[in-house]
């Protein structure tokens, strides 16, 4: 089928980012810190040079021909003292393995001595555990990854007691290796044999064979297609990127989803033998598919080799903490996944499935309320108004601008909102601002009581990391030390929150540059202090050298003249610009004998900034209790996540906190949610957001969503349209842009507003079934944004189907995303199972004739973004209103849409929106038949709500009904319609009819 794939739209467009963050970007020699405020003749302040955030010039190694293949060199080991120990799920077996030969030491100092574990956790999960057999207290942190930071699998969940479905076998032969089987098929899902265990205080490497043409999933963060391909290396190492085709940037998931498609000798697709497809494109074959899932539970820098031969993974520390998810579908490995291990998705309050708004660059209170005042003059809904560090008293934490954002005047802000049900967050940074020693008037008490708390990460020796992030020089909260050692940056970080959550009342947290981002390579601020306050090594955008001129793909073709200034522009400013001569040599480290170098480790992963110091703090920054960053870099955003969680039960008591956050772990999506990051205004990454999505899904964070319009760079009318009605459907909804673009609010254009509009009304109609998608996420694991494979996964030619997806199992979103497209293509799953589509507008049925794969041409003119129903679904509306608050006070509606079977069910969920124990909550279930419509409220139902019922449609009744009847009570005839035509039954005008509430009862709907 003619997807447009990742690889093809690679090839029409170059991505070139210019970020905040971006090291090509030159320094300014002078900085005002009121940032974005009026122009003020302050005397001209340190800028860190370029050169401070430069590091050793490091050549990774799978791109440097010097490079040494351990497999070639290093011995294995051999497995003895094989025993059974006592297990109550099924057996389990421990073993001793040694070194089968000379130490090769080619990446660190071998291991010699291990310890295998081998534990079945019910019949759907292995774990497969290889650690060093000798672990003292001097060396613990460099293997072991403390249960306190990142849980292990709860194995008293989700128990299913029929047998293992997942087998394990070893060998000696010739050296140790492993293979995991499904019992059910045999197939080998993964296996080391033919490969060497390499295990060093450094480097860990282990590999396995995949099928042919093999389809994986996840392993992120990472901007690439959904399906990761077999021919892409991925780092995982936090970094301050911005979104980066395939490079390192946020966030660290290291877990994958393996789906594998068969073709069955029999019928019944249990008993027949299954023969394994590379290429499954027989539209009228019957395929079965099985998908199984591997977790690597350790959060040292890794590098993940996708080659056409299978994978290869590869750590720079911790141990092999396998655990293997039989499935047998990728919802039932997800589900498993989170419950035993990460943790389900935090519930959401109500509001924060409104729209928002944010950008770099608003410059005042007075400021936000004129976009807020904007948004109201245009009729477009607003949720949230968010502020980016523009707030900040030069940039510094929990420290308003005094002129531009006062207490007092926030206040006022603050009150008009609320009275108007709208909200606030604003941007919390992960560095904090050390004062100017020799300036009393610099004095910074947030800083003074971390110190006093002992809250900040050190240096070896102790002394206080300084490090440079946008206010200057910086210190980092030690999130692992107060984990581990009791240290005091948590209780600390939740004081400072509660402190300023007096002063400004805010209703969630953005946390920003948590990776962590450091803008200088080491302790640079030591000895320097004095130079405070100071300007990055960089131009912000829109400063000169660094003005905001780059323009969506296509821009030219609909604005000539206008592109053409632009680029004459951007020539000018980058032949100013002056580039750093290529080193001629690479910095290679070797491994010492006894000892770690943690700072230039012999294996180079392939990090985006080279050097692990680069734009981060340095590997020897120490946490208290002598743990080192290096062994836990990964894992600062996590626990920023935590550490905030806690501030916002103290401060927003009995409520759900609402966080976003950008760098993300394993089990993050119990906390917060996360944007997109940095990404830009270009048609390329509106397509990639959606994969983006998909794949947060399988991480076990339902609150997503990128940057609507784009944030680096300028947008444009028909891409801001395009993107605004696309984000519309992802779970966080906001638009947000860089400091010195063009603004790009929907109401900047009239047809973004008429777009905006459109979509919005649609979501917030949806709001009852987004919502109910996220409580059942945070409940029983079910994803909220789905790829079309997970829900079809009989369907292999959907493998690799990226540019659609599914809002829950009911509704399936085909966005335009070519320029000047107004037509799109779009697959239609499950036809040949007989699954019916209706449009979500028309109400009509659309897949009539359409066959298994068959790429299908659709209207989309500007404004309009393509919507299905699946039949046997009933999904829950309620009428639009500009605020969530104002959406829940309307009456509701049913949208049913048939099945093939004349059937269809759905859920409601009800609760206050906002508590974090609900103590009031409501279930109804609805059923339809070609004679029925029930809403069933269960009987532990306890909310209360007084909103009428206005309407049902039934979609695809084949019938029209001569009589219809209300709880066996006749319906007189102006209570509906029937349209032969489009098969559509319309119950209208029910108002009087449930005057008490829709669901403060069970109701049935019949006719004949």
């Amino acid at each position: 089928m003619a997807l447009f794939t990742f690889a093809s739209l690679l090839v029409l467009t170059a991505l070139h980012l210019h970020t905040a963050s971006g090291q090509s970007q030159q320094p300014t020699v002078a900085w005002s810190p009121a940032q974005t405020g009026p122009t003020t003749n302050q005397a001209p302040v340190f800028t860190l040079p370029a050169s401070a955030d430069v590091g050793k010039n490091i050549l990774p190694n799978i791109k440097d021909p010097q490079a040494v293949d351990p497999q070639t060199v290093c011995p294995g080991y051999k497995a003895s003292n094989v025993r059974n120990v006592s297990n109550a799920i099924g057996s389990a077996w421990k073993a001793d393995l040694d070194l089968a030969g000379r130490p090769c030491n080619v990446y660190g100092n071998d291991i010699e001595h291990l310890t295998l574990s081998i534990d079945y956790h019910f019949d759907d999960r292995v774990h497969v555990e290889i650690r060093p057999r000798y672990i003292g207290p001097a060396n613990e942190s460099w293997f072991l990854l403390p249960t306190q930071l990142v849980p292990r699998d709860n194995e008293s969940s989700m128990g299913k007691h029929r047998g293992p479905e997942l087998e394990v076998s070893w060998s000696n032969d010739p050296t140790f290796s492993f293979t995991v089987k499904r019992k059910s098929t045999g197939d080998t899902l993964f296996s080391t044999e033919g490969k060497v265990l390499v295990y060093e205080d450094q480097f860990i490497e282990f590999a396995s064979p995949l099928p042919e043409n093999y389809n994986l999933y996840g392993l992120g963060e990472v901007i690439h297609g959904f399906r990761l391909g077999n021919n892409l290396t991925r780092t995982l190492f936090a970094a301050d990127v911005g979104d980066v085709v395939d490079a390192n940037i946020y966030g660290s998931h290291p877990i994958y989803l393996d789906t594998r498609y068969f073709t069955s000798d029999s019928d019944d697709d249990n008993s027949g033998k299954l023969t394994y497809v590379a290429n499954a494109t027989d539209t009228s074959a019957t395929y079965v598919s099985y998908t199984h899932g591997v977790y690597l539970r350790n959060a040292h820098a890794q590098e993940v080799l996708l080659r056409p031969c299978g994978i290869t993974w590869r750590a720079l520390g911790g141990t092999v903490d396998l655990y293997f998810y039989s499935g047998p579908q990728a919802t039932d490995v997800m589900r498993t996944y989170h419950e035993t291990m990460t943790g389900f998705p935090a519930m959401q309050q109500y509001w924060t499935l409104g729209l928002h708004q944010c950008r770099w660059g608003y410059n005042s209170w007075a400021e936000l309320q004129e976009v807020v005042d904007n948004f109201a003059n245009a009729d477009l809904p607003l949720e949230t108004i968010w502020t980016d560090i523009d707030y900040m008293k030069q940039y510094r934490n929990f420290e308003n601008d005094p002129e531009r954002f006062g207490y007092e005047e926030g206040a006022r802000f603050l009150a008009r909102l609320r009275a108007n049900h709208q909200h606030y967050v604003p941007i919390v940074d992960s560095a904090i601002y050390a004062p100017n020693p020799a300036d009393p008037a610099d004095a910074y008490l947030p800083y003074d009581r971390g110190v006093d708390a002992d809250a900040f990460v050190m240096n070896p020796d102790g002394s206080i990391y300084y490090g440079a992030v946008w206010p200057g020089y910086t210190v980092f909260p030690d999130w692992v030390g107060a984990v581990l050692n009791g240290s005091g940056a948590i209780d600390w970080w939740i004081n400072e929150l509660s402190m300023w959550a007096e002063k400004i009342a805010f209703d969630g947290l953005w946390i920003d540059m948590s990776e962590v981002a450091s803008f200088c390579v080491g302790s640079c601020g030591t000895g320097n202090l004095t130079l405070n306050p100071a300007h990055p090594p960089f131009n912000l955008p829109g400063e000169p050298g660094n003005l905001v001129l780059g323009y969506p793909e296509g821009f030219e073709r609909t604005n000539m003249s206008e592109a053409y200034s632009a680029l004459s522009s951007l020539g000018e400013q980058e032949a100013t610009q002056t580039t750093a001569p290529s080193p001629t040599s690479f910095h290679r480290s070797t491994p010492t004998p006894g000892a770690r170098n943690v700072d230039w480790p012999p294996y180079a992963v392939n990090n985006f900034h080279g050097d692990l110091a680069v734009h981060a703090i340095s590997p020897n920054a120490t946490h208290h209790g002598g743990y080192l960053e290096y062994d836990f870099h990964n894992l600062f955003g996590h626990q920023i996540l935590n550490a905030t969680y806690q501030a916002l039960l103290t401060i927003h008591e009995g409520k759900r906190p609402f966080i976003i956050g950008r760098s993300t772990f394993a089990g993050s999506g119990r906390w917060a949610g996360h944007w997109g990051g940095d990404n830009e205004a270009r048609w390329a990454h509106m397509y990639l957001s959606i994969p983006q999505a998909l794949s947060f899904s399988l991480f076990g964070v339902s609150m997503f969503g990128a940057d609507a319009c784009g944030f680096a760079g300028n947008t444009d009318l028909e891409l801001c349209a395009r993107w605004m009605q696309l984000a519309a459907f992802f779970p966080f909804y906001r638009n947000h842009n860089t400091r010195g673009a063009i603004p790009q609010e929907p109401y900047a254009w009239e047809a973004v507003a008429d777009a905006t509009r459109s979509a919005a009304r649609t979501r917030y109609a949806l709001l009852p079934y987004l919502y109910t998608l996220m409580w059942r996420a945070s409940a029983e694991g079910r994803p909220v944004m789905r790829a079309l494979a997970w829900e079809f996964p009989a369907e292999p030619w959907l493998a690799d189907a990226d540019r659609q997806f599914l809002l829950g199992d009911a509704l399936m979103v085909v966005p335009c995303l070519e320029q000047g497209a107004v037509t799109v293509g779009a697959v239609f799953p499950g036809v040949g199972q007989g699954t019916v589509w209706y449009d979500w507008y028309t109400r009509a049925a659309v897949t009539e004739g359409v066959g298994p794969g068959e790429n299908v041409t659709i209207d989309a003119p500007l404004g309009h973004i393509p919507l299905f129903v699946r039949g046997g679904s009933v999904v829950p509306v309620q009428e639009p209103g500009m605020t969530t608050a104002e959406s829940r006070r309307n009456p509701w509606g049913l949208v049913v849409a048939l099945d093939g079977h004349q059937v269809a069910e759905g859920w409601l969920h009800l609760d206050d929106g906002e508590s974090l124990r609900s103590m009031a909550r409501g279930q109804v279930r609805f059923t339809a038949t070609a004679r029925s419509l029930s809403a069933k409220r269960l009987l532990h139902s306890t909310y209360v709500d007084n909103n009428s019922l206005g309407n049902a449609t039934i979609m695809g009744l084949a019938k029209r009904p001569v009589r219809i009847w209300l709880n066996n009570r006749a319906l007189d005839s102006r209570y509906w319609t029937y349209d032969q035509d489009t098969a559509v039954l319309l119950l209208r005008g029910l108002n009087r009819l449930f005057a008490q509430g829709a669901w403060t009862e069970s109701w049935e709907f019949k006719w004949e």
